[in-house]
């Protein structure tokens, strides 16, 4: 997948997960993986981004010993999701004028 095209739909479906509940890196990795494929030096600075831009909220919390960050969605993150989607029917119109007016 093209590296740009790639970059915006893992904002989405970071914040698909979190519709879940607050999760952790590894599980968001777990996730996201399932559809596309996403590192830790790719998440991370991901999450940092989306915290920045009100999207998703972070706080710490022990668990066997350890402090772990955890991510949560934010209303923000929420209208993000709901306007990708809103913009699916724009995207299928790109698809098929390109579909259409490709050789392949």
């Amino acid at each position: 997948m093209d590296t740009q095209r790639k970059k915006g739909v893992l904002d989405i479906c970071v914040l698909s997960v979190l519709q879940k509940g607050p999760s952790y890196g590894y599980v968001i990795i777990d996730e996201v993986s399932k559809c596309v494929e996403i590192s830790e030096s790719t998440l991370y600075p991901l999450l940092k981004r989306l915290e920045s831009l009100g999207c998703v909220t972070g706080y710490t919390q022990e668990h066997n010993g350890r402090t772990r960050k955890y991510y949560r969605i934010t209303s923000a993150g929420t209208e993000r999701i709901r306007m990708f989607l809103s913009e699916w029917e724009q995207m299928q119109r790109i698809y098929h004028f390109v579909e259409g007016n490709s050789s392949f």
